[in-house]
């Protein structure tokens, strides 16, 4: 399912809505343990798991950005700083599992945006993946269709 966009009264939101069969601590674990987290988002690694705490971000060329945590309620919610915008997990308990919400409050709208959107669409889908106990054939090929079905969207979007 593609994210839902809207502006808000600062800027814009992109909002992707998940439900899957596992438990909340099953997802969350993907989210905040460190050998988990290097399984979809190599570059992240959590530094101090707490409202005010930091994860890393590993850039290509050897130096990092501290994204700062805004907020944290264990197994509920997880958001962190990124670049202008903020990025932000929300888990909740099913009966037959758990719904994920993960929402980017986007400062402005670029032509890098869809790029963004594209990744966090695949991260989703590669937890959803390592879950099951499977693997994306190819995060590349994948990123590549769902890049150019955001590009489409956030133009129509922006037409609005």
């Amino acid at each position: 399912m593609i994210a839902d966009l809207k502006q808000t009264p600062t800027g814009n939101m992109a909002r992707f809505e998940r439900h899957w069969k596992y438990s909340v601590e099953e997802v969350w674990s993907y989210l905040t343990e460190n050998e988990k987290l290097a399984k979809w988002f190599t570059e992240l690694q959590v530094e101090e798991l707490r409202e005010g705490g930091s994860i890393k971000f590993n850039m290509p060329d050897g130096t990092f950005l501290v994204l700062q945590i805004l907020d944290f309620v264990p197994y509920s919610v997880l958001e962190y700083t990124w670049a202008e915008d903020r990025v932000r997990f929300e888990l909740y308990p099913e009966s037959d599992g758990c719904r994920l919400l993960l929402i980017e409050t986007i400062h402005a709208i670029t032509s890098h945006t869809p790029k963004d959107l594209a990744g966090w669409h695949v991260c989703l889908n590669v937890i959803e993946a390592l879950l099951d106990g499977r693997t994306l054939e190819s995060r590349e090929s994948e990123w590549k269709i769902w890049y150019e079905k955001y590009q489409k969207h956030v133009d129509r979007f922006l037409k609005i």
